[in-house]
């Protein structure tokens, strides 16, 4: 998505004022911020389903809310009711039930899970199979109110349809699926609204509850994963010389976006402004991003030329930083293409060596994080940093978190299917 072409002195200012956080290391800001400056990883061994027969054992899973049997939808709509209750409670805009504005909601594509798929198959066998559609047939059976229930409301209403109803927002709600960078492009459809004036403030929310033998098996397939499962809070190593792939995670995150005008208008504390976002996609491969970089170097340079801003005026990196051995080379050759040799001087730290690669939500969660980086003057680290990648020359905060004033930070996302977003986080305006 091409960004506004507007002046930068006349365009709506983009600021911050209400976030809301759900990972493996916690709920709610507080908690979060606390494991992740510590270094502590919550990476742990699945427990929510057998993982004898697969290769990866272990995820960021959040085991500490409790959803009942797992549905991977409502999981997800549970873990985002938890970030935007958080966002909508600091920011003090509109209520629970009524907030004033249009919701961008990041979500992977959901499928029906293996267990409701047995119970269809062994409900519908032989002559039991319905002859119209299978969906009609359950949505009109007279043994509702079991899990043909779950069965049928999983397909019909998306995630997006349920957050809308239950926070009361404005106008249809806006799905966004752009693999990995979902999160961050959520976040820029919501700056793109108020700068066009459609809205004075926004929901922006990436959630994603992905952890499910299916997905472990697929993206083992791929091989995507890491299979360092001893011990897990291990596993993740990025831009490490011994990283084999990434750990999958889930949880959400929420950001209120709001025009300046309109915050300072009603007195909101502004945690940070949204200067510049900037999105490519190359259309290479499935999975694999072009070797030559053009399209994460554009995203990059799209960014800066929309925050008004140059390389040499970032404090702090948080990349994508998967831990895979084509991301992280693929990230730091197109790094070091736009910022030359002051990249040497950037602080680069991947929170995906604590909580996972959230997948869809990564975008909006680390949008979180770099904005605490703002607040805290504390860099979180890169954990499990112990061999150095020769080719991979970054700075990455090794193993402990360290004191630093922080006033601009550049967030990547990089998904399958060559989505590439990079946003630029102010402290304040440009």
């Amino acid at each position: 998505m091409a960004s506004t072409k507007l002046d930068h002195k006349k365009r709506p200012i983009v600021v911050v004022t209400g976030m809301g956080i759900v990972t493996a290391l916690g709920t709610g800001k507080q908690d979060n911020w606390s494991a992740l400056t510590a270094g502590r990883s919550g990476i742990d061994r699945i427990k929510r389903f057998a993982t004898d027969n697969l290769r990866t054992k272990i995820a960021g899973q959040i085991n500490f809310i409790d959803n009942g049997e797992y549905c991977a939808s409502t999981m997800c709509y549970n873990l985002a009711v938890l970030a935007v209750e958080e966002a909508i409670t600091q920011s003090a805009i509109g209520s629970r039930t009524d907030f004033p504005g249009p919701l961008f909601c990041a979500v992977p594509p959901f499928e029906v899970e293996w267990p409701l798929r047995i119970k269809v198959a062994h409900a519908y066998s032989g002559s039991n199979a319905p002859s119209e559609n299978l969906f009609a047939s359950l949505a009109a059976s007279a043994e509702a109110g079991d899990w043909r229930d779950e069965f049928t409301n999983a397909q019909r209403e998306s995630v997006a349809e349920r957050l809308a109803d239950t926070f009361s927002v404005r106008g249809q709600p806006i799905s966004v699926s752009t693999a990995c960078a979902s999160g961050a492009s959520a976040i820029h459809f919501g700056v793109e609204a108020i700068r066009r004036g459609e809205c004075d403030a926004a929901l922006c929310v990436g959630s994603d509850a992905s952890v499910n033998p299916e997905a472990i098996v697929r993206f083992s397939l791929l091989s995507a994963l890491t299979t360092r499962n001893d011990p897990p809070q291990a596993a993740s190593r990025p831009f490490s010389r011994d990283r084999d792939g990434f750990v999958m995670g889930e949880g959400s995150a929420a950001l209120i976006v709001e025009s300046l005008q309109s915050a300072t208008a009603r007195g909101a504390n502004i945690l940070g402004v949204l200067q510049g976002c900037g999105q490519r996609a190359d259309s290479f491969h499935r999975t694999r991003s072009n070797p030559d970089g053009a399209a994460i170097i554009s995203a990059l340079t799209n960014a800066f030329n929309d925050a008004g801003l140059a390389p040499s005026e970032i404090d702090y990196i948080n990349p994508h930083g998967t831990g895979t051995p084509e991301n992280d080379k693929m990230e730091y050759i197109s790094l070091l293409e736009v910022f030359g040799d002051n990249l040497k001087d950037v602080p680069v730290s991947s929170n995906k060596s604590m909580i996972g690669h959230t997948l869809s939500a990564a975008g909006a969660i680390e949008a979180v994080f770099s904005l605490l980086t703002i607040q805290n003057g504390t860099l979180p680290p890169t954990i499990n940093y112990n061999i150095p990648d020769p080719e991979i020359l970054l700075d990455v905060v090794p193993n402990k978190s360290r004191n630093k004033q922080v006033e601009r930070v550049l967030s990547n996302s990089f998904g399958f299917g060559g989505q590439n977003i990079s946003l630029v986080l102010c402290a304040e305006p440009v």
